[in-house]
């Protein structure tokens, strides 16, 4: 089954590319109906455009009130019958017209491995903390900052003597193949929360 998403952005829209990429070579059956941009600035807009898919930039103005702008959000991404709500790159909370509006159907990425490392500098804070590994995390979003039922997890060893430049380059080389991995799964129906918040994932 061909699954529709929104996808919601802030910045280069790589994880957009992966997921754009991924759908041109057949590989997800999934179609981006509207991607959503928090700054008119942000280059994912231009990867949107040069795709053929429609964009939608909300102002600062409309940012001041947050729910306000998650109705606009939500309102545009039913018009256009979303199954899924992405969140690629999207520096800003969702809050409740938007989760009410896509229950466990609003998805995040975040850079580590979940509970380790929230917020918005999670590569930075594992590396200076020294872990030895660290990772990918895909999760439902929910009202709470990095929270929310874990759908998937991809582990990374830091080698001896890397960067943190190189940290970020193999996190995203891992993001860039565990995201449209993950959106994959939920085209397919195997991904369902249990009632105690957990994520069942159903073999293929």
């Amino acid at each position: 089954m061909s699954i529709k998403l929104g996808v919601l952005l802030s910045g280069s829209g790589t994880n957009l590319q992966a997921i754009i990429d991924r759908i041109a070579e057949g590989r997800l059956d999934a179609s981006i109906e509207l991607v959503v941009a928090s700054r008119p600035s942000a280059y994912g807009l231009k990867r949107a455009e040069a795709a053929g898919i429609q964009t939608m930039t909300l102002s600062k103005e409309i940012y001041a009130d947050p729910l306000v702008a998650d109705e606009i959000i939500a309102a545009e991404l039913r018009k256009r019958d979303v199954d899924y709500v992405i969140m690629a790159g999207y520096m800003r909370m969702v809050h409740d017209p938007l989760l009410a509006a896509f229950p466990n159907r609003v998805v995040n990425l975040h850079p580590a491995l979940l509970p380790s490392f929230k917020g918005a500098h999670a590569i930075q804070d594992a590396y200076d903390y020294g872990v030895k590994v660290t990772g990918v995390t895909v999760h439902f979003a929910d009202d709470k900052y990095d929270c929310g039922p874990i759908i998937a997890q991809r582990a990374l060893q830091i080698e001896e003597g890397w960067s943190v430049e190189d940290l970020e380059e193999h996190i995203h080389q891992i993001e860039h193949e565990l995201y449209p991995d993950t959106i994959q799964l939920l085209a397919e129906g195997r991904v369902t929360v249990r009632e105690n918040g957990t994520v069942e994932v159903l073999p293929a």
